[in-house]
């Protein structure tokens, strides 16, 4: 195991009911959301929309019980599965799930319960935001509630078909696009212009967080794409997302959609560089993968907020 299990969630850690159930919603990772709201509302914002930040703040509140509800539901559903329980080559906090059913912090009926509710809370809250907004942001968000639900959910347990690399690209760029969609009141093409490569490398970060779980995963019938795909093969993934995202955003700035000084945001992708090598001399050596993973964070979180500036920055 990658980590000291004594960084694990205990039920004496975690003895005040509040902050049990907040972490069960591993709140670390809330990042992502805040950087895909965040490039979404900046998006707009380089476009001309003018910035509502009461809209923006409720937005960014939705986006984040729909994300925690999903961690928690994915939570349970592993559990279900057995994934988790078998876990061993696990690398706490980012891989092997949040360990609070495992480690008898909460029971698996608890974080199902748990889980359905922040879900239809933020549905309630995404159905009054559109009644200000506009009726696409009920597309939008049936959309992001179903794909993260339906990621690790039985029947269709998506990400054990190979398909979870798809459902957090959707998921993502469609936080950028709803973020998008809350200030201008319409669809647009800039929020894809704008997310697509920042979608790219948060799916990455799923993709390699995949490999120290391929054993317990592969026991346990979850089949995505490292489990399916050869180790040699498997590798080869990884770059070429962060490839994309790179040609993308190079495109999109040739094609006069984003400044110049947008180039400034593909500096970070070296870091995926590097991360690249690592898991080609790694991928067999769960234990060793910790870094691979922080360089992906790292890259794709600085992707963000270089791209952000740069958008406030240039906005009329």
């Amino acid at each position: 195991m990658g980590s000291p299990a004594a960084t694990e969630p205990t039920s004496a850690r975690f003895s005040n009911p509040v902050m049990r159930y907040f972490a069960a919603t591993r709140p670390a990772f809330f990042s992502a959301t805040l950087a895909a709201c965040l490039l979404g509302q900046a998006g707009a914002a380089y476009s001309g929309v003018g910035f509502q930040p009461d809209i923006a703040a409720i937005t960014l509140l939705l986006a984040l019980l729909i994300h925690a509800g999903v961690n928690v539901i994915n939570d349970y559903f592993d559990a279900l599965n057995g994934t988790d329980a078998i876990n061993i080559e696990r690398l706490y906090p980012f891989t092997g799930g949040s360990r609070f059913i495992q480690n008898g912090v909460l029971t698996k009926a608890q974080t199902a319960y748990f889980g359905y509710l922040l879900l239809v809370i933020a549905m309630i809250g995404g159905l009054l935001l559109s009644c200000l907004v506009g009726a696409g942001l009920l597309v939008i968000g049936m959309v992001g509630v179903f794909v993260g639900w339906a990621y690790s959910a039985a029947p269709l347990r998506l990400n054990g078909r190979g398909l979870g690399e798809l459902c957090v690209m959707i998921g993502f760029l469609g936080i950028v696009v709803g973020a998008d969609y809350v200030q201008r009141h319409m669809f647009s093409l800039q929020p894809i212009i704008v997310g697509l490569p920042y979608a790219l490398l948060v799916t990455n970060l799923l993709y390699i967080n995949q490999f120290p779980d391929r054993k317990a995963d592969a026991a346990a019938g979850k089949h995505h794409l490292v489990v399916r795909l050869p180790l040699d093969k498997a590798i080869l993934i990884y770059p070429i997302l962060a490839g994309f995202a790179f040609v993308w955003l190079s495109l999109m700035v040739m094609m006069g959609f984003l400044p110049k000084l947008a180039m400034l945001a593909s500096l970070p992708l070296l870091l995926s560089v590097r991360a690249s090598l690592l898991l080609r001399r790694f991928a067999a050596s769960p234990a060793q993968l910790l870094p691979v993973i922080q360089l992906t964070i790292a890259a794709m979180l600085s992707h963000a907020l270089l791209l952000i500036i740069v958008m406030l920055w240039e906005m009329p």
